[in-house]
Formats: C-alpha cells, sequence, structure tokens
C-alpha cells in the first residue's frame, strides 16, 4: 500500500471516530507504527488532520494547502486585504513577503512601485519577475511543490542574512488564547524568521481565521504590529484581538 493509499484509509477512518493512536491506525492499515506516524506527519502538514501526541484527530474543516486551491479561496476578500496592505508599502522599501495566497494578492497593487522584494514564493517571483522597478531577492532552500514555495534549514538562514523594513505574512490561524498558529512546522519557521529580521510586521488574515487554532504555535501578538482583516471580522472577533494590544485595519 502505498502513501496515497494510506492517507485516504487514515482519513476515512478519522472521519468515522475524530481520533486514533498511531497503534489504533497501524493496525487498521496492516502497516508498522513508524510507516504511520512519518504519514500523520506528512498529512498533518497538508493541513488534513491535527497531528496529537501519540495519535491525531479530525480536522473540523480540512485546509487545501496547495497553492493553487488556497489561492481560490475567498478571493474578492483577499484582493481587499491584499490592496490594503499593499497601501503600507512605499518606495524604497524592502519588503519580505510569504507564500501565502493573500500574500501573493499584493503582487498586482506593487508593481508601480519601485522596491526589492524578498520571499520564498515562486507565484510571486513569476508574477513579479519582469517588473523593472522591483528588484527580486528569492529565497534558497528545499523546494515544496504543492505550496509552490521554498522552506527548510537553508531558506531559513538565507532569510536570516537580510533585514527588510517591513514583513507582509499570512496564518492559518489566530486567537487571543494562542496567539498565531500554523498548519506546518515548514511554514511556521519561515515566517518566524521573516518576523525576526524585519522592522515592521504586517499579518494578512481574512476573518475566517480569527479566533481558530491550528497546529503549530509560533509568534505572540506582540511580534505583529498590524492584522489587517476584512469587514466580515465584526467586533465580536476584533475586540478580543485590539485588548490584547493589536493594531487591527479592516478593508474594504
Amino acid at each position: 500500500m502505498n502513501f496515497q493509499e494510506r492517507k485516504k484509509k487514515i482519513l476515512a477512518a478519522l472521519d468515522e471516530v475524530e481520533s486514533l493512536s498511531v497503534f489504533e491506525l497501524a493496525e487498521i492499515l496492516e502497516s508498522s507504527p513508524a510507516t504511520i506516524r512519518r504519514d500523520l506527519g506528512d498529512i498533518a502538514e497538508e493541513g488534513l488532520l491535527i497531528r496529537t501526541h501519540g495519535g491525531a484527530m479530525k480536522m473540523e474543516n480540512p485546509v487545501l494547502t496547495g497553492f493553487s486551491e488556497k489561492s481560490g479561496i475567498n478571493s474578492p476578500t483577499k484582493e481587499q486585504i491584499a490592496e490594503k496592505a499593499a497601501s503600507h508599502v512605499q518606495d524604497g522599501d524592502i519588503i519580505f513577503l510569504d507564500c501565502g495566497s493573500t500574500v501573493f494578492q499584493m503582487c498586482r497593487f506593487l508593481k508601480k512601485k519601485s522596491i526589492r522584494v524578498i520571499t520564498n514564493s515562486l507565484p510571486i517571483l513569476a508574477e513579479l519577475i519582469d517588473v523593472p522597478s522591483i528588484q527580486i531577492n528569492l529565497i534558497g532552500g528545499e523546494l515544496n511543490k504543492a505550496r509552490k514555495a521554498v522552506h527548510g534549514d537553508k531558506a531559513v538562514q538565507h532569510i536570516n542574512g537580510y533585514h527588510a523594513h517591513k514583513a507582509f505574512i499570512g496564518v492559518d490561524g489566530i486567537s487571543a488564547e494562542n496567539g498565531l498558529t500554523a498548519h506546518s512546522e515548514h511554514e511556521s519557521t519561515i515566517t518566524t524568521a521573516f518576523i525576526r529580521n524585519a522592522s515592521q510586521v504586517i499579518l494578512l488574515c481574512d476573518a475566517s481565521k480569527i479566533g481558530k487554532d491550528s497546529y503549530v504555535k509560533f509568534a505572540e501578538f506582540s511580534a505583529i504590529d498590524t492584522l489587517i482583516t476584512d469587514s466580515s471580522a465584526g467586533a465580536s472577533k476584533t475586540t478580543a484581538l485590539q485588548q490584547s494590544g493589536l493594531n487591527v485595519e479592516i478593508a474594504g
């Protein structure tokens, strides 16, 4: 049985009972616990389940993490957030852009600016490569084909060699209780490096992610200067964040 077949069986099993241990899944799939542990890690990075100590839990709303799939979700809302975010960029700025689909939407609003972009995103590279006024520094490292982005230790080392005026980042979940969370350790380490090496950090996040928690906790509110979200967030979602000291801007 190959990984894709095991993946289908694991997700189907979790759909029935919501949580299972490694050993329960090993028995169901007739595979070794070591294989199941490896599979659970890979599937968790795809945002399709929550890895727990000793097993896995069903994710209520599985996230499509492939860039092409994510880029089409809430597209008009993402464009509004991206336009608001791009208004923070001034000529002469050096900016980090992560591989999130909302951050990608900023590209169309940046093309008339004279800036330097440091990114791990291949779609951003493709979108901006022919813009004369924009210089691009592509982060090197291991390529994640599904996300069309570069990750890994070498990528973090690359980022640590630079400083940006502003970092524009995405997130899989944000809550007053747990701060910023991500589905993948790979992406969270890149985002953390961006935060560490930027003077100002701007988080782009649609309302559906506010109040939600994901797998990896990687930053507190104190690491973020501004959150840009959409008007559907409402006071009920944003008040707790503002009370925690986070500056919130509403797009649209």
